[in-house]
Formats: C-alpha cells, structure tokens, sequence
C-alpha cells in the first residue's frame, strides 16, 4: 500500500498524453450532447388558468409537457389510453411541482393541490372514444386555450386495421387527432387565442404519399411497412397543419406542428425489432444518450408553441428546436395538403360526425353532476 502511495504522489501528469487525451474526450461529449440535446424553451411565460388538453401525457414527452404548463399555471387535461397510468401520471405531477413550491404557515392547502391536472380517458384507436372525450371535456369545460396532439404510435401491426377500419398509424397519429381537433374548434373559438399544436416527427422527410390517394385507404394500396406507415401519417400530420392553419385564417386560433426530434427514453420503442434483443440495447444505449435527446428536451419545441406571445400571430408552421424550420418539399405542397384535407374530411363525415352531439353532452354533464354529489 504504501509502495503505491508512493507512486501516486511522485507521478507526473504531464509526463503523458493519457490525461490530456481523457479531457479532450470528455470535452467532445459533453460539446455533442450538449448540441443534440437542443435548443431550450427560450421563454418562461406563465399561463395562468389557461385550459390545456395534452393527449399522451401518461408519459414520455407528453408527461414532460404537461409538467411544464402545469408548473406555469395551466389547467392540464391528460388524454391517456391507460386511464390509470394517466392518473398516477397526474398524481406524479402534482406532487413534484408541490415540493418545489415555497410554503407558509398560513397555508390550508398542500402545494400539491394547487396545481390543476386531471387525467380523462382517450382511446384515438376509436373514433367513438374520440367523441365521448370530446363531449366530456366540453361538458365540463367552458372554452379550451391549448390543444396539443401528442400522443402517437409506431412499430404497430399494419397487417391489421382499427375498429373503424384504418390502418393503425394513420389513425392514432393523424385521423384521430385531426377528429378531435374538429369536433373541440368550437371551444377553442371561446378562447382569447386558442392555440393547436401537432407533434409531427422527423422521419416525414422519408414519406410517400399518392396525390390520388392521400390517406391510402384504396383497396388498391401498397401496404406499408411500419417505419412507412409511421412517416406517411407524419407528412400527414404537416399537411393538414398548413391547410387548417389557412382554413382557420380569420379566427383567433393558430395551429402549428413540431417535431421533438430524435428522442430516447419514450415508449415509441418498445414494439421496435431491434429493441428487443437485450445485446443490441446494450450496444446502442451508450449512443443513444449521446445522440438523442430525453422526454424533457423533446419537449421544449411544444412548450414554447403553447406559450410564447410572440408566436400569437405565426400558424401554419414546422418547428424544430423551438424555430421555424422547413420540412421535405412534399409537406410544403399546398394543392397535396389541400387535396389530404378535403379526403380526410370527406372520409371523416363518412364513418362518423364532425361536430359533438349535444345530448350526450348534456347527459355526460347531469352523469357528472350526480356522481359529485
């Protein structure tokens, strides 16, 4: 022990490159995840009672939005699959922004309780569902201010369709919340500036879509493979943004998209074929928290969309890294977008109602008046 002593204290550190060559190392990593990690939020605006819908906020960037706003002062609705996950998922919020808030003895409610969040089921793999949360939130709410369409999917089964006859990702990722959209406009218009917010991705750069066939519900259609059928409702999701943007033009309402950009930690992963060798995670880990970012830095693009006054007048835009950005030359084709959106309302009005029923409004309401009693 003590011949090691030794050693140690008569080294030299500058007799050798090693400990030069380990900062240089560490410096590059720290300088590259530094850059994929993304441009924060550059805003801490305050949202104070504003009414928040974040679907898929159970977890992963959704969970990390709805902290967010909820810590600034926004009424968040969690728009969950799992309706329990979504629960815990409020719980959780709830109490980590109540820890960080200063205290007094003259207090009579917890910290946590000062922060409104509150999970409601939505199942977009169902048009139904889709109408029963909608009636729901507006049978308890009186306008909506933000709307952000979070949730999605990818790696799903596109040898099957959904319940109402879609293949899945085209569904959850666009059909769905382009239906939830429409049927909540009529909320949003109730606010002083209503805010719609899609989460796109970019892996819509590697789309195809068929002008004559936008939606690819022909008969005729080349299945897709799942990275496809991901991509595809992505171009999608940016099309319709830029159409509806044009067709809301005359409303207080703004509707843009972002993409969170490569992001590791979510639950997007989990039906990938490569994830489930436990080798391959092994291997790809260490690059995947170098070159992706966390939930939380996914997130920062669509915080500053549902927040920044400054963007009060900009709709119709692609956002990355919290800026303007442009998408692949498909989702800038404005007779493609109109000609998705015109299909997609068409098909829409053929397979369901664009607009709430109101009775079932006023029934999930007198529901809601006798349960809390």
């Amino acid at each position: 022990m003590e011949r090691l002593l030794t050693i140690f204290e008569k080294a030299d550190p500058f007799s050798t490159w090693w400990p030069t060559i380990a900062a240089v190392l560490v410096g590059v990593v720290i300088t590259v995840r530094t850059i994929m990690s993304g441009q924060r939020c550059p805003n801490d605006n305050q949202i104070k009672e504003q009414i928040v819908v974040v679907t898929g906020g159970s977890s992963g960037i959704g969970f990390e939005i709805a902290k967010a706003l909820a810590a600034r002062g926004g009424r968040i609705i969690l728009a969950c699959r799992n309706l329990a996950e979504g629960e815990r998922a409020a719980s959780i919020i709830k109490r980590e922004l109540g820890c960080r808030t200063p205290t007094s003895s003259e207090d009579t409610v917890s910290p946590a309780e000062r922060y409104f969040v509150e999970a409601r089921h939505l199942d977009l793999c169902s048009l139904r569902s889709v109408h029963q949360f909608a009636g729901q939130l507006m049978s308890e709410f009186e306008r909506i201010d933000v709307l952000v369409n979070n949730a999605g999917m990818v790696f799903g089964d596109t040898r099957t369709t959904t319940p109402d006859g879609f293949e899945p990702h085209c569904q959850v990722n666009y059909l769905g919340p382009f239906l939830l959209t429409q049927l909540l406009l009529p909320h949003l218009r109730l606010s002083e500036q209503g805010r719609i917010i899609f989460v796109s991705a970019h892996a819509h750069q590697a789309a195809k879509i068929d002008f004559d066939d936008p939606l690819n519900v022909g008969t005729w259609s080349v299945k897709f493979h799942a990275r496809d059928a991901f991509a595809h409702s992505k171009l999608a999701v940016i099309l319709a943004t830029r159409w509806l943007a044009r067709e809301l033009k005359d409303t207080p309402i703004t509707v843009n998209c972002c993409t969170p950009g490569l992001v590791r930690g979510t639950r997007h992963l989990r039906n990938s074929p490569l994830m489930s060798a436990i080798c391959v995670k092994v291997i790809t880990y260490p690059w995947m928290w170098l070159f992706m970012k966390n939930a939380c830095e996914g997130a920062q693009c669509a915080i500053r969309l549902a927040t920044d006054p400054q963007l009060k007048q900009v709709t119709g835009e692609y956002f990355n890294d919290c800026e303007i950005a442009a998408s692949s030359e498909a989702g800038q084709d404005k007779e493609l977008a109109k000609r998705l959106y015109m299909q997609t309302m068409e098909t829409l009005q053929r397979v369901t109602k664009l607009t709430v029923d109101k009775e079932a409004c006023t029934m999930a309401t007198q529901l809601r008046l006798e349960s809390g009693k």
